[in-house]
């Protein structure tokens, strides 16, 4: 059992894009109008390679040269601009999520898809993100695009071949496995606003091991800097800049703002440069980062091999919280033991934004030996193992409730997330007068996890004095002073017990503001283990009809155990044309880290900050709020296709449906109210007295994970290649690729979710993406072309009314890029991003406060153009 231990084009020119069709994986990769090399994919197989075009079920392929020909560095923008139904939001002020970016497949969370490294899963980032899903998956970030010979993305469940988080698909990353020569490359850029500075130096080098081994080792050190994309702050209850529009010179805040100690402070609590120094900013975080991986692999013999891989990261990443303005319940006036007052803004004159720092660990270790025996089974004893710490940390912020005694700077935790597996893999062909052999691949792994919530600092979470009214003692409970209170009056303090808002009855928050440190209470080890067998069978029974089923085993300690299964097949009907589907169940387990993360930060329920608290769903906090422990999530996956070639274009069009059973996710934010008259929100707040949670009055807000609702995702993927020779001016690749994806709910949800929730579940991210790729050549000069376009979505918002709703508009952007092979050494790459400097429309039903114009949330990119240089040096 569970062990507690210490997501401009219309409709109209689908044609025109499909015939001029511009990123992702092409069928086949043109070295000419009549030369073409048929892709090999390994992923979905499970056994003996097959060609894209004959594989049952969709996969995407993209070699080195795709890869090179995206401007990005970056692993998951590299995905996006290739896979048009793999998404990536850039989300500032998220908790861990600003320094883990969570990735999505046809729209369900990261931990919906299974991540692969050399056909090996890859083990999980420690991040929980906080809300929405509660995804927790592999950081693909960790993987730099200098080691990767290519990827395959299968897009289809695949529960019953790899297991649990096989849902909407499976990636594999298939590392650079070359002997000798090597590259490196240093890329840098900025974005049109002239912040955002970036640049990556990339490099990869293979050397030999003996006669018959290689190893291919591959590096990258990454920097960017931060952007805005904001305004100054300026809200109905605080506006910091008097000549802003908004500004009331008759709120009670302007008796802080109207002064010169304030205003200095506002320069001095504000972040960025030039036009976008504001107190709150938003976009992209400052971040650096070392990340490196090996390949390796030696022949034993003519029939097996040892091989190795692993990597190590280590990086940083600067982010923000919420700006804390004077009376917002954690800068207050407090009464100190000498009757005298105390205000943060004597630390902080102009109020302050918390500054968030995350450095993350990353490092694993893969090996094994594989080959064949002399009666023809095939063998994979392998070995892995995978660590990801993040180590958070604060700074420019207060424990409110230490009052004078607070430090400005914590320590509150880490997060700790360790798997190792043993896994072994056997394949066996059965001659069965068909044409080819029945191969049976058969395997049993067995896996321990574990997740560590540990301590942090004790001023990060300790609830000090002023956690609780008159903490000297200064007054009786009918109005009048005690003996401390008139000595302190005696010496000249101001006090009046008897005005209720006099300092000394101010409570303040518990705990570093922004992120309380993990105390005892909650800091703890979550482990488990499991094992899982598995059988997959396939052959071509017909000359035109290949089928394969694949059945799964495995047994959680913590969960009953599942079985699952998988139908596919192909059928040729011409040698140019061919049919496939597939069927086939899932499931995912709640990790261990999803079932113990814990979280006190600033949230934004109704557009406001409120203090808000995440509790496990099995604890005794969630408990007492209703919650019940989680339980695996379930799908049923169906694909239809077809793959056809008409002369020199390829097509391939698959339409797809996953319903999923109990999908889990955050329950929306329930209020938390001291006052015995707030209903449910008191009840509530007894609830987390109760349980023993420090600060309990000053939390606004409580939620939990929870096996919430069914849902369907469906849709299609179109998938176009037209190589075009052009004689002596060269040739083109284009290359196209559209996806419709709709989410929706298949249960009610309205216990569980507010009109707002349910609403931008099902419409905020755009339903249709599409990624249009031309790649000229000529000579030593080549030129790349891309247009990815975002359909319409919708977001709404109730403000404490009926919903009110906002269409954003679909949007284009454009990028172009000129290589040149100065000689047989250098390439010289310069391009922009984006280059009309197009952005998604701006908030105007207010449903975004503080400064945020933009959608931080949205998977549509805010960031505007982008320009960059590279220089590559290739050693062959």
């Amino acid at each position: 059992m569970f062990k507690h231990h210490p997501s401009l084009l219309k409709l109209s020119s689908l044609a025109l894009a499909i015939g001029t069709a511009l990123g992702t994986s092409p069928l086949l990769q043109a070295q000419g109008a009549d030369e073409s090399i048929e892709e090999v994919v390994v992923t979905g197989s499970r056994g003996r390679p097959r060609t894209v075009v004959e594989s049952p079920v969709p996969v995407d392929v993209f070699g080195e040269n795709d890869i090179e020909a995206v401007s990005y560095s970056d692993t998951n923008n590299i995905l996006q601009t290739l896979v048009p139904s793999y998404n990536v939001d850039r989300a500032p002020i998220s908790d861990g999520g600003t320094m883990i970016r969570t990735p999505t497949l046809r729209s369900l969370p990261t931990d919906k898809t299974l991540v692969l490294v050399n056909s090996k899963r890859r083990h999980r980032a420690a991040l929980v993100s906080i809300g929405g899903s509660g995804t927790q998956g592999p950081d693909v970030a960790t993987i730099p695009s200098s080691a990767i010979k290519n990827v395959e993305v299968l897009r289809d469940g695949a529960a019953a071949q790899y297991g649990s988080d096989a849902i909407a698909g499976v990636i594999n990353f298939i590392l650079k496995d070359n002997d000798d020569g090597g590259s490196l490359s240093i890329d840098t850029g900025q974005f049109y606003e002239g912040d955002g500075d970036q640049i990556t130096v990339q490099g990869n080098i293979g050397l030999p091991l003996g006669q018959n081994g290689f190893l291919s080792l591959s590096g990258e050190y990454w920097e960017q800097d931060y952007t805005s994309r904001g305004v100054q702050y300026c809200q109905s209850y605080f506006c910091v800049d008097p000549s802003l529009p908004g500004y009331n010179p008759d709120a009670s805040y302007a008796a802080y703002v109207d002064t010169p100690s304030f205003q200095q402070g506002i320069r001095t609590a504000s972040i960025g440069g030039g036009e976008g120094k504001v107190v709150q900013p938003w976009g992209q975080p400052q971040s650096d980062a070392i990340r490196m991986f090996f390949n390796s692999g030696i022949e034993l013999s003519a029939n097996s091999e040892l091989y190795a891989y692993g990597n190590y990261t280590d990086s940083s990443t600067d982010g923000n919280f919420f700006y804390r303005y004077p009376e917002n319940g954690t800068i207050e006036e407090l009464r100190t033991p000498d009757g005298g007052i105390y205000t943060p803004l004597s630390i902080f004159p102009g109020g302050f934004t918390p500054q968030f720092f995350g450095d993350i660990t990353d490092y694993s270790l893969a090996t094994g030996i594989r080959g064949a025996w002399d009666n023809g089974l095939t063998y994979d004893f392998s070995g892995r193992y995978g660590y990801n710490e993040i180590s958070y940390s604060l700074k420019n912020t207060v424990n409110p409730s230490m009052g004078p005694d607070s430090p400005t700077s914590f320590k509150p935790g880490d997060l700790i997330n360790i798997e190792g597996q043993l896994q072994a893999d056997f394949t066996y062909e059965f001659d069965m007068n068909m044409p080819s052999p029945l191969l049976l691949a058969f395997g049993a792994s067995w896996m321990d996890e574990s997740y560590e919530v540990a301590q942090g600092g004790e001023a990060s979470y300790i609830d000090g004095p002023y956690a609780t009214q008159d903490p000297w003692g200064f007054c009786n409970d009918d109005g009048t002073a005690t003996a401390a209170g008139l000595t302190v009056i005696g010496n000249g303090s101001t006090l009046n017990c008897a005005d209720s808002s006099d300092p000394v009855y101010k409570v303040v928050g518990v705990g570093a503001n922004g992120f309380p440190g993990y105390s005892p209470q909650f800091a703890d080890v979550y482990e488990r283990n499991s094992y899982a067998v598995y059988a997959d069978l396939s052959a071509d029974v017909t000359d035109n009809l290949f089928l394969q089923a694949a059945m799964r085993y495995e047994n959680y300690d913590d969960f009953d155990p599942e079985l699952v299964g998988k139908l596919a097949g192909r059928l040729a009907i011409t040698d140019t044309f061919g049919m496939r589907a597939s069927v086939g169940t899932g499931f995912r387990a709640p990790t261990p880290g999803q079932q113990g993360t814990v979280n006190v930060s600033t949230r934004l329920p109704d557009g406001f900050p409120v203090a808000t608290g995440l509790f496990p769903a099995g604890g005794p906090v969630a408990r007492a709020l209703g919650a019940v422990p989680l339980k695996p999530e379930l799908s049923t996956n169906y694909t239809l296709g077809f793959t056809a070639a008409f002369g020199d274009l390829d097509l391939t069009l698959d339409f797809y449906r996953i319903d999923m059973d109990d999908r889990m996710n955050a329950i929306s934010t329930q209020d938390v109210s001291t006052d015995p008259t707030s209903g449910a929100a008191y009840d509530n707040y007894l609830a987390l007295k109760g349980a023993g949670v420090a600060g309990a009055e000053t939390i606004g807000g409580v939620f939990y994970f929870t096996n919430a609702y069914d849902t369907r995702n469906q849709g299609a993927d179109l998938v176009a290649t037209l190589p075009v020779d052009w004689g002596d001016a060269g040739t083109t690749r284009f290359t196209g690729s559209l996806n419709y994806n709709k989410q929706e709910y298949r249960s009610e949800v309205g216990s569980l979710f507010n009109a707002e929730t349910q609403y931008d579940f099902e419409n905020f991210d755009p339903n249709w993406r599409g990624v249009f790729t031309a790649n000229h050549s000529i000579g030593d000069l080549t030129l790349i072309g891309r247009l990815s376009w975002y359909g319409e979505s919708s977001n709404s918002n109730t403000g404490g009314s009926p919903l009110r709703y906002q269409t954003f508009n679909d949007i284009l952007f454009t990028d172009l890029e000129a290589q040149y092979q100065i000689n047989d050494m250098f390439r010289v790459s310069v391009g922009g991003r984006n280059i009309f400097d197009e952005y998604p429309g701006k908030d105007t039903i207010g449903d975004y406060c503080c400064g945020r114009v933009y959608s931080s949330g949205t998977v549509v990119d805010w960031q505007g153009g982008y320009y960059f240089a590279r220089l590559t040096a290739d050693f062959n």
